[in-house]
């Protein structure tokens, strides 16, 4: 129950030849983590970019319609 058996030793073989086999194995593998990362965050900020000037028109009200002027006059007359 304690001891390694074939398939264990072969899979622990594995993965410490992943490690530290050849030269700079892990330092690629973080390598492309990190590229891969930057290519992220490099995709959002293209979309927010690209979502801005949409936002950016003048405001609307929910017709699509922009705001009418309002009238002073009407309010002049009021009593309050």
């Amino acid at each position: 129950m304690g001891s390694f058996s074939l398939p264990h030793l072969l899979l622990l073989g594995v993965v410490v030849l992943i490690l530290f086999g050849g030269k700079g194995k892990i330092s690629e593998i973080m390598g492309d983590v990190a590229k891969g990362i930057k290519s992220f965050k490099k995709g959002l900020s293209d979309d927010e970019a690209a979502a801005k000037p949409a936002a950016a028109d003048a405001p609307r009200t929910i017709e699509h319609q922009a705001p009418a002027a309002v009238d002073a006059s009407r309010d002049a007359n009021k009593v309050g």
